[in-house]
């Protein structure tokens, strides 16, 4: 038996990176998994990934920044699975869309805009997506993906970090409205993690140069955030909610 069985989650932006890790985790730990991904393709490869070692998955093109973009992702999850039961919101900008690594004075207003409308504005929307059918099973449990860089204050990109940092806030501030409905609602915060399926030689530089200031002394890879994530939808964190777990190889303590 998996620790997920029987179980339907969601893993938006689940078809690269930490993503497609946590989908085809959750997918050998028996969850039915619905990959939401703005890259159709990428998708489709990650469910059929699933369904070929024995899994049920779902591949949902879906664009988390716009409400009209996330109606899709609940209806066919509900549709082909009966409900919903966990939530992972990964989908963000900054490994897989690049982001300005640069002083808050030189931050373009539109890139700003939409870094907001994606790791914000999205988090926010499909929770809204997700929630009734949350409802109607009797409970569920949301895990947003926050980041360490909330924790460490680190510079040349303060859209992301501002971003990671509502993700915080709006955990906590869901903990208190859905708790009623038993519905969890907890956030991982990882750190700096090689999640790039062809990284540059730039990024595997800044990826090595990050493990200077862990307890841990090597590079972060996506499978060392999957478990954190999966303990959180499974019924071992039945009684955790409005938490953010920090798994960063010991980078911020606290």
């Amino acid at each position: 038996m998996g620790q997920l069985d029987g179980k339907i989650v969601v893993v938006t932006g689940g078809g690269h990176g930490i993503g497609r890790a946590y989908s085809e985790r959750f997918g050998r730990e028996g969850a039915r998994v619905v990959v939401a991904e703005l890259d159709e393709a990428a998708a489709r490869d990650v469910a059929d990934n699933i369904e070929r070692a024995g899994g049920e998955a779902l591949a949902v093109p879906t664009d988390v920044a716009s409400w009209k973009g996330v109606q899709a992702m609940p209806e066919r999850a509900v549709e082909r699975f009966g409900g919903i039961d966990g939530l992972v919101n990964n989908a963000a900008i900054f490994s897989t869309i690049p982001i300005a690594r640069v002083g808050f004075e030189q931050i373009d207003e539109g890139e700003w805009d939409r870094v907001m409308e994606v790791n914000v504005k999205g988090v926010w929307l499909c929770c809204r997506a997700v929630v009734p059918a949350m409802r109607r099973r009797g409970g569920g449990s949301i895990v947003n993906i926050a980041s360490g860089t909330v924790f460490n204050g680190t510079p040349t990109r303060v859209h992301y970090v501002a971003s990671k940092a509502a993700v915080v806030g709006i955990t906590r501030v869901l903990s208190r409205e859905l708790g009623g409905d038993n519905i969890r609602v907890n956030a991982i915060a990882p750190g700096n993690t090689l999640s790039e399926e062809n990284p540059s030689p730039e990024i595997l530089r800044m990826r090595e140069a990050a493990v200077a200031a862990r307890s841990l002394k090597r590079v972060q890879r996506p499978d060392d955030i999957v478990g954190s994530a999966l303990f959180m939808l499974s019924d071992d964190a039945a009684f955790i909610t409005g938490q953010t777990l920090l798994v960063d190889g010991g980078t911020a303590l606290h």
